[in-house]
């Protein structure tokens, strides 16, 4: 009975664990494949450099992308409405410490990307190397 028990709960375990596949899936946000350097030693970038700024980067993405310095690493989000269809209002902007929706007015915070809204930000994957930040999907 103990094998049989056993056998049950190593089953349940094998079958809760998910791979590393990127799980976040939007209705609204295709997935774009792509990679950029973003290199803070240049100007357009240097704000990067302190903490709770962010910048705007319009070639990656679906809409573009937000890159935000958290004070311990770097978060970066697809500046697409996440829940919004795609439109001429769908592309939202910085404020602050929080990500705009000019279609809803709804604000996204970039330390999480959560608004309270069914879909949060779309994030990205980040790694940085020296002054390179390097956003990938």
């Amino acid at each position: 009975m103990k094998k049989v028990l056993l056998l049950i709960f190593a089953i349940s375990f094998l079958m809760g664990c998910s791979g590393n596949e990127n799980s976040n899936t939007n209705p609204y946000l295709p997935n774009y494949t792509f990679s950029v350097d973003l290199n803070t030693n240049l100007p357009t970038y240097s704000t990067l450099k302190y903490p709770s700024n962010a910048v705007y980067y319009s070639s990656a993405g679906v809409r573009g992308i937000i890159v935000f310095n958290t004070g311990s690493g770097y978060n970066a989000f697809d500046a697409g409405c996440p829940n919004q269809e795609l439109s001429s209002c769908s592309t939202m902007t910085i404020k602050g410490i929080n990500a705009l929706c000019s279609c809803d007015n709804k604000e996204y915070s970039l330390f999480t990307g959560q608004s309270g809204m069914p879909y949060p930000m779309k994030q990205y994957r980040v790694e940085v190397n020296g002054d390179v930040i390097r956003v990938y999907n």
